[in-house]
């Protein structure tokens, strides 16, 4: 994970939680005192649900920024383990739950430290090895038995978020940044998809450039599972035109084993994804808070405008 001092991050939504190195510190001394006294650093991420502080050469504390976001913590701590053993790349190793307290209302977690660096910054050298590593993965989450498992932020309709869709579209396409007419027709070819009809699995539901670690060139570790729960497995083919291009989408379809319908609803996913997250974060239409998020959705749009 990418680790350097910064100031404090801009605020991106509203009702966003004050968290601070000193939170953190009285937060750890309160509950882990083995551990008070490690540095506490934070940590530059342009993800928008969680902040992270580096705690000592081997640790991350990981707190959620909004007042709803603490179910997601027991939830990694309780499933992680359970599915790491079954993945073929590393995934975030949960060692401690926190409790609310020193004014902080929400749960949160200290995490072992991952090396490496995220995949917008350092994007992974060989695109082809990347799209086979990320489908394996991505087929083998699906594999595991999901009974029980909570739902996935995004498991379900992809159709659901057309409301926001037409929004995104309408704006962007008024302000000369996006070829709207294009995008409505592969929005409404989506639309057609059916629905998937079967038992919920699961799903990473987040994989974006920054949530994929890299060391030398080569995809390490999945990170993030802020978004993670059981569902249609579709969302997770979003790498497809977030990450990877024309040249390696097969490949990576291939290995995930995806279907045409799967696959359609994939690609809603990603313009889903990347429309509403230039819509809101862009400086174009949105607040300008998130200029990684923004640009990784530009891609995103680019890319499934011209896999058409």
């Amino acid at each position: 994970m990418p680790s350097s001092p910064e100031s404090p991050p801009v605020r991106m939504r509203a009702g966003e939680l004050d968290i601070d190195e000193a939170l953190v510190e009285r937060l750890v001394a309160g509950r882990f005192p083995h551990w008070a006294g490690l540095p506490v650093r934070r940590v530059a991420s342009a993800g928008t649900d969680n902040a992270m502080f580096r705690l000592g050469p081997d640790l991350v504390v990981r707190l959620p920024r909004l007042p709803g976001g603490g179910r997601q913590v027991g939830a990694e701590h309780h499933w992680l383990p359970r599915l790491a053993p079954h993945l073929p790349l590393t995934i975030p190793a949960p060692l401690a739950l926190g409790e609310p307290d020193a004014g902080y209302p929400l749960p949160w977690g200290v995490y072992a430290w991952l090396d490496g660096t995220d995949a917008f910054d350092a994007p992974p050298a060989d695109l082809a090895a990347t799209a086979r590593e990320l489908g394996r993965f991505v087929a083998a989450l699906r594999s595991v038995d999901a009974a029980g498992g909570p739902p996935s932020y995004r498991g379900g309709p992809v159709r659901a978020g057309d409301a926001d869709v037409r929004t995104a579209i309408r704006d962007l396409g008024a302000a000369g940044t996006l070829d709207a007419r294009a995008a409505t027709e592969v929005w409404e070819a989506v639309l057609r998809v059916p629905d998937r009809d079967g038992a919920p699995v699961w799903l990473h539901g987040d994989l974006l450039p920054g949530n994929l670690l890299t060391s030398a060139g080569r995809l390490t570790a999945v990170i993030d599972f802020g978004c993670f729960g059981t569902g249609d497995p579709a969302a997770d083919l979003m790498p497809a035109w977030t990450v990877l291009d024309a040249g390696t989408r097969e490949a990576f379809r291939a290995a995930a084993g995806a279907d045409d319908a799967t696959w359609e609803r994939g690609r809603g996913w990603a313009l889903r994804f990347g429309l509403t997250a230039e819509h809101y974060y862009g400086d174009t239409c949105g607040n300008g808070t998130n200029p990684v998020l923004a640009s990784v959705a530009r891609r995103t749009i680019a890319e499934v405008l011209a896999d058409r």
